[in-house]
């Protein structure tokens, strides 16, 4: 059974009713947290635990003793089964259906319709961890390594940020200069001040920098990002941390939708893809939006796929930004030739096999007519191609006709570092057609060269390679460059 993704939500219980069933151990750990949040709180069960009984006897929760019955969910906002029997747990389960109201079966997530998460406590400020009932010991086991991460005093800055917070968006009513204030603010001298309990002189630090005429004029800022080919786990943690303060992202049409959710959620996202063929947004276009942005003094993100230094046109959009006289950084990603190799298991390098390696793109044919075919043609060497499709019959018969071999290995590499990643395997002769045969689409590299045929004996990732064998042709045994 695939596991629900739950919708994250934090209720505010206080003085609404909750129906808890079950009078035992768990339904005690239950009610204590109900309690901390204010709620009103009713338990239903035939008996009780000596510190329930107490609770009830000192009016802080009501008791209806018995058997279960639907009636109990009358005017509940939600409820929660904390019983041993399945089949009554079933019953409160059903009669939530039935009544439209929001049920937790503990430690039963299919008969559960909202999920209780493992909780990192730093009130106001606080941390919920749920894996939609999967798998609740490993949640807990996160919530555990948070609990060391975040300091205790959080609290006390959520609520020193709170007691300020009019204040500022009074002083500060641009969302973004607002947001960067806060973030010094959470990291500065009086954020240490609140957490050496010194909480007067941080209001008198506070005071003074939003003092008339202290806080400037927020500057717009480009940070050209590469997200590298796909796996988010391959962000840099700098290009993890520009996206997290973005305004607004640029990013490219081939960045992973799984980079993407790690920005900002309230960032403006613009699309700025381009496609061999099909040109969604000029590079123009893209200049036009960087300039329009940063002028309006918003921190921009321009996302892009790999290194933006490697055939990104990072270059051309570093110098329409410091014309105009942007503010600029560049934060480098891995560059897909890296990435893809290392996922299909093929050393760009190899002592037996390759001294040096070229990056070449063949997008379109004018990047074809300007390669230097006899240097690519070069044995002992590994050729990256960054590739259009339809360019391959073109790039293959050129290699052969400036001397490369027939039967060099390639390797083309679709959606590299990607679950869906494909690698096939066969020779530069078959390059066109494996390609045609397999339709391969972008994005998609081509790695030429002996190095090519190992990715038969040491891939990891992903489903092993496609490995390309024309029946009586004399193809080349891949197994032995290995």
């Amino acid at each position: 059974m695939s596991v629900s993704r739950l919708y994250p939500i934090f209720a505010d219980l206080a003085s609404r009713p909750v129906l808890v069933v079950g009078g035992g151990c768990v339904a005690e750990r239950k009610i204590a947290g109900l309690l901390e949040a204010g709620a009103d709180i009713t338990v239903g069960a035939p008996a009780l635990t000596q510190p329930l009984q107490a609770w009830v006897a000192a009016g802080r929760i009501r008791w209806i003793s018995g058997i279960f019955a639907g009636d109990w969910l009358t005017n509940a906002w939600l409820v929660i089964a904390a019983t041993d029997d399945r089949g009554v747990n079933a019953a409160v389960a059903e009669a939530g259906r039935e009544q439209r109201v929001f049920v937790n079966v503990v430690d039963d997530a299919a008969l559960s319709s909202f999920q209780v998460p493992a909780v990192v406590d730093r009130a106001p400020l606080v941390v919920a961890i749920s894996s939609g009932g999967a798998a609740p010991v490993l949640a807990r086991m996160v919530r555990e390594k948070l609990e060391t991460l975040l300091d205790p005093s959080l609290g006390s800055l959520a609520r020193f940020a709170e007691r300020w917070r009019d204040r500022i968006r009074q002083q500060l009513r641009d969302l973004g200069q607002r947001r960067r204030f806060l973030e010094k603010l959470f990291s500065g001298p009086v954020a240490d001040l609140v957490r050496a309990g010194r909480e007067e002189d941080a209001d008198a630090a506070l005071a003074h920098q939003l003092a008339p005429g202290t806080v400037p004029a927020a500057p717009g800022h480009v940070v050209l990002v590469g997200a590298g080919p796909g796996d988010p786990g391959l962000l840099t943690l700098k290009g993890l941390r520009a996206l997290n303060e973005a305004d607004v992202i640029l990013h490219d049409r081939l960045v992973s939708p799984e980079v993407l959710q790690l920005a900002r959620r309230d960032a403006h996202f613009v699309e700025v893809g381009k496609e061999s063929g099909t040109h969604h947004t000029t590079q123009a276009r893209i200049h036009e939006l960087l300039l329009q942005y940063a002028r309006a003094g918003k921190r921009v993100v321009r996302l892009k796929g790999g290194d933006p230094f490697v055939f990104g046109r990072g270059g051309e959009e570093l110098e329409v930004l410091r014309d105009a006289g942007i503010p600029y950084e560049v934060v480098p990603g891995i560059t897909a030739a890296l990435a893809c190799a290392a996922y299909a298991g093929i050393p760009l390098t190899h002592r037996d096999h390759a001294q040096s390696a070229r990056l070449v793109t063949a997008h379109c044919k004018d990047s074809l007519d300007t390669l230097d075919w006899r240097a690519l043609a070069a044995e002992r060497q590994t050729l990256a191609v960054y590739m259009g499709v339809a360019g391959l019959d073109r790039l293959s018969s050129q290699l052969i006709a400036h001397g490369r071999q027939p039967q060099t290995p390639v390797a083309i590499i679709e959606n590299g570092s990607r679950r869906e990643q494909r690698v096939i395997l066969g020779t530069l002769e078959s390059l066109g057609r494996i390609a045609q045969e397999h339709t391969v689409k972008s994005p998609a590299l081509l790695l030429l060269g002996e190095v090519a045929a190992l990715g038969k004996s040491l891939h990891w990732f992903g489903a092993a390679p496609i490995i390309d064998a024309p029946a009586e042709t004399g193809a080349p045994d891949l197994a032995r460059a290995a």
